[in-house]
């Protein structure tokens, strides 16, 4: 079977060819440039009506082939621009008629992750996609592409081209603000927003343009912004990493394109012993290939058709239900002999003190951030958590005991705990109505932390332990001091997204076991508040 794909959510036109056996014949497209400020919807839609007629002729020269050996037509139904789609959608209705062949409409953000998957040999990857529309960390459970993390304003290349503009440097920004940080290693302080395992750009961007303006040399500035805004999402990926235990990392999306970011994600998969993909450039931004290769996987009698071929702008990668992957495992990762558990912020490692077992929990330096920022980052953290770890033991939370602590060193060293991740015993439980009681104590302990203001943060399954004594709590690394009902709310909703992982089907009524314990109605609709951020909801 042959299916020819036509992308247009946004400034790009693209058209490719594919066929079943995952060969791409054609990849063909173009590019809007505005001669000033942004892309707007309808010079968008515009230039697709103008290209894609000429785009279908140079891809079926290219692949050789001619219309009456197109099988299948998809198109990108979302998410993106109104009038860019609907001219889309438009033009596949058209070309499907006209050869008489079935016509589908897919998700542009899964057609990114799979050509990725196609074109590097990746099988079940944490998916860092980053774009101009979009940035999102993905990751493939139970029939859906879940949304792990996500931006809750703006997306990084937008964030990029906004600030480009901003200081005269025109559009797309990516590129020119890439070559203006290479010309120096300085950086300035710029705010570091991760807010659970999701992020914010819109302050980092607002501040970067202030320091600009303020006088700060333009190189430095750039390369502020560069560090700040891809650490940001190495460490989102990182975590992301550490709970779904997962071997492989793809980096997809336009942005892929910035040699920085590339290598930084690079470094941070060399130190987590996992395996780091790239599709070639001309697969990562947005092209026709991706849209007919997610147009054969998805392609079903029953829900293509012109009835079928509506428009969706607000179209989320994890409202689709993915048919065609099965059961798919996860490769274990070779650790060094001496490491017991690679956390997402420290090593742990098995030792003694005084006769005691203990693990020392070591804040390594994270080679991809900048020397300035990884240290300032490492010893606020370093400090506040042994603090948290203290305080939340005289508010009655059972916590590892702290003996002793290393600035220098950026390590912990503290009780080894004996006990089952809370990860385990939910996979392990048939009847999950066994834990109806355990997610009620975990909900009033988290309940005690958060009337003592202290924000846990990074509330996953893989920092709760279990005995017959109940929950403990460990990793307050990414932890905090706070009395705002944003914060609790924040720190509840990374629960909720590890739950979404492990059990996907069953995460809401373990959820609603822990708000019965936790109980506090302000904060539980706080959590809907944040979820209704995210892009396109």
């Amino acid at each position: 079977m042959i299916c020819l794909g036509i992308e247009g959510t946004a400034e790009k036109t693209g058209i490719g060819i594919v066929d079943s056996d995952g060969n791409i014949l054609a990849t063909c497209g173009d590019q809007l440039y505005p001669e000033v400020g942004g892309i707007h919807p309808r010079d968008a839609a515009n230039f697709h009506a103008e290209h894609i007629v000429p785009l279908i002729k140079d891809a079926l020269l290219e692949s050789n082939l001619s219309l009456d050996d197109i099988d299948l037509i998809s198109f990108s139904k979302g998410p993106g621009l109104g009038p860019a789609l609907r001219t889309v959608a438009t033009a596949a209705r058209s070309l499907s008629q006209h050869i008489d062949v079935p016509l589908i409409g897919v998700n542009h953000c899964i057609g990114h992750v799979e050509i990725g998957k196609l074109t590097t040999g990746a099988v079940n990857p944490v998916t860092l996609y980053t774009s101009g529309g979009n940035t999102q960390i993905i990751s493939y459970e139970s029939g859906r592409y879940r949304i792990i993390g996500e931006t809750l304003d703006i997306a990084i290349g937008n964030c990029l081209d906004q600030f480009s503009r901003s200081v005269g440097l025109g559009h797309p920004g990516g590129p020119v603000v890439e070559k203006h940080a290479e010309n120096t290693d300085e950086t300035v302080e710029l705010p570091y927003v991760v807010k659970g395992m999701d992020l914010s750009f819109s302050g980092i961007l607002t501040s970067a343009i202030n320091k600009y303006n303020n006088g700060v040399d333009l190189d430095v500035v750039c390369n502020s912004f560069q560090q700040t805004c891809f650490s940001m999402l190495c460490e989102v990926t990182e975590r992301a990493l550490s709970y779904t235990n997962k071997s492989e990392v793809l980096l997809c999306g336009g942005v892929a394109a910035n040699k920085k970011l590339r290598s930084m994600l690079e470094v941070m998969c060399q130190e987590h012993y996992v395996d780091f993909y790239m599709p070639p450039m001309k697969y990562c931004g947005d092209n026709g290939s991706m849209i007919a290769r997610l147009g054969l996987l998805s392609y079903d009698e029953g829900l293509s058709g012109l009835e079928n071929s509506y428009i969706n702008p607000k179209y989320r990668t994890d409202q689709v239900e993915v048919t065609w992957i099965g059961d798919v495992a996860t490769n274990n990762i070779n650790l060094p002999g001496d490491i017991s558990f690679k956390g997402a912020e420290a090593d742990i490692i098995d030792a003694k003190w005084d006769g005691n077992d203990v693990v020392i929990k070591h804040r390594l330096k994270k080679s991809y951030r900048n020397d300035k920022l990884d240290d300032k980052l490492r010893l606020e953290r370093t400090k506040k958590e042994a603090k948290l770890l203290s305080d939340s033991r005289k508010l009655g939370v059972r916590t590892p005991y702290v003996y002793s602590i290393d600035l220098e060193d950026k390590s912990i060293v503290e009780e080894k705990i004996n006990a089952t991740k809370l990860h385990d015993i939910i996979v392990d439980t048939d009847d999950k109505n066994d834990l109806v009681d355990l997610f009620a104590s975990i909900g009033e302990n988290v309940s005690k932390l958060h009337e003592g203001e202290i924000i846990h943060g990074d509330l996953t399954t893989e920092n709760i332990l279990v005995d017959l004594s109940g929950p403990i709590f460990i990793d307050f690394g990414l932890g905090r001091y706070s009395n705002l009902i944003e914060d609790k709310g924040t720190d509840l909703l990374v629960f909720k997204k590890s739950l979404t992982t492990i059990v996907p089907g069953y995460y809401k009524e373990l959820f609603n076991y822990f708000i019965d314990g936790y109980d506090d109605n302000d904060v539980f609709k706080k959590i809907e508040e944040i979820e209704s951020r995210g892009r396109y909801l």
